[in-house]
């Protein structure tokens, strides 16, 4: 429960939502609270729409059973997930299900008032699709490829994200927005729709850049100023020849990232641009390319085994472009990692390609709107204004 009085709205509403407490009678026996305050409290849910109470079935003798659950038809929240090269919106209700999706080809870096125009467009057209109006939606969560400040929604120097810096995100749009680093969503979204009983995972992102997304006893861990998991620039042994954009050398994205495998192909006379060009020559069998995707796995191992060591995850996830090769890049991770960390830490370990694959980032930005809407606090407000 929350806060000094146990029982509030809110806290009553996050027994409902979890399957906690299903009746009037679950709440008053989980709470301790009187009959009388539950029905104050279930009343005010139910008169806000947050809450629906129906016949259950036969009843066995008396009243028939009634039960309670989320009245999920007039809210709705938006995950939008933000590439370099795309944006992706999940529509979903409050209980996580996809009402209502999208993918659109746009390049983040025509501009935050381009792109976020776009975005809130797209909204409102799946709105429309889903048969709801515009104040039906509740929060919007927006996953972003770069460092944000989390409090304020403003990105913080994101090097793929020009005219970003600094731009007040949340600002732009009507409703309540949150946003995020897009490998924090990732992480939330793996989390909550496949490993929910998991208490400790690390999601890792190799794309264009590397980056790592943690949850900690079952919450996202951000650090003091939003940057905990920002792995691409650890130092890596062996590269002091290679130079990173942050200025530094050896950063492991500078060795192992997309980008930089697909230099090192193209110096090798094969056509790579991108991570994703990397994928397709190593989904055509090129040898040079699967070499060095096994390379970047052994080295990427390197920087997890000492995270190992340090946090003792139960799963790592795997995610990101190169992800859709992950048999040959987990063999390099897998390598090294069972190698380099302590027993103790990997007897249990798991290190898997990620479940969610593409639509993780989309899926993790609606958890995250999601559970600020309906926490209790949030819930507590809404109800006594």
């Amino acid at each position: 429960m929350t806060g000094d009085v146990p029982g509030t709205p809110g806290d009553v509403l996050t027994l409902i939502g979890s399957g906690s407490a299903t009746t009037r009678s679950d709440l008053a026996r989980i709470t301790g609270l009187a009959r009388s305050t539950i029905s104050q409290r279930v009343d005010a849910l139910i008169e806000r729409g947050l809450v629906e109470e129906a016949h259950a079935g036969d009843s066995t003798g008396g009243r028939p059973p009634r039960q309670l659950r989320l009245h999920t038809e007039d809210h709705a929240v938006a995950g939008v997930d933000l590439g370099a090269t795309h944006c992706r919106i999940a529509l979903m209700d409050l209980t996580g299900q996809v009402i209502a999706e999208a993918e659109d080809p746009i390049r983040v870096a025509e501009g935050p008032v381009t792109v976020l125009d776009h975005v809130d467009r797209r909204v409102r057209e799946l709105l429309d699709r889903a048969g709801r109006p515009y104040a039906a939606l509740r929060a919007m969560g927006v996953g972003v490829p770069g460092p944000v400040e989390f409090a304020t929604g403003r990105p913080n120097n994101p090097p793929i994200m020009p005219g970003w810096n600094g731009y007040p995100i949340p600002d732009h749009f009507a409703t309540m927005s949150l946003v995020d680093n897009d490998v924090n969503v990732m992480a939330l979204g793996e989390h909550r729709n496949a490993f929910p009983m998991v208490r400790h995972l690390l999601f890792v992102k190799v794309g264009t850049g590397i980056g790592c997304g943690i949850v900690a006893d079952g919450g996202l861990h951000r650090g003091a100023q939003g940057s905990a998991g920002d792995i691409g620039h650890i130092r890596v042994s062996g590269h002091d020849d290679v130079t990173c954009h942050c200025g530094n050398s050896a950063c492991l994205e500078a060795v192992a990232g997309g980008h930089a495998l697909a230099r090192r192909l193209t110096e090798l006379g094969l056509a790579a641009e991108t991570g994703s060009d990397v994928v397709a020559l190593v989904q055509k069998g090129s040898t040079p390319a699967l070499r060095l995707v096994r390379e970047a796995g052994r080295v990427i191992g390197e920087v997890l085994a000492g995270l190992v060591n340090f946090f003792n995850p139960e799963v790592i996830v795997i995610g990101g472009v190169l992800a859709r090769v992950h048999e040959h890049l987990m063999a390099g991770i897998r390598e090294t990692v069972y190698q380099r960390s302590l027993p103790l830490a990997t007897h249990e370990l798991v290190i898997v390609p990620s479940r969610t694959g593409v639509d993780a980032a989309a899926l993790g930005a609606g958890t995250l709107a999601i559970e600020h809407y309906l926490a209790p606090d949030n819930i507590n407000r809404i109800v006594t204004c």
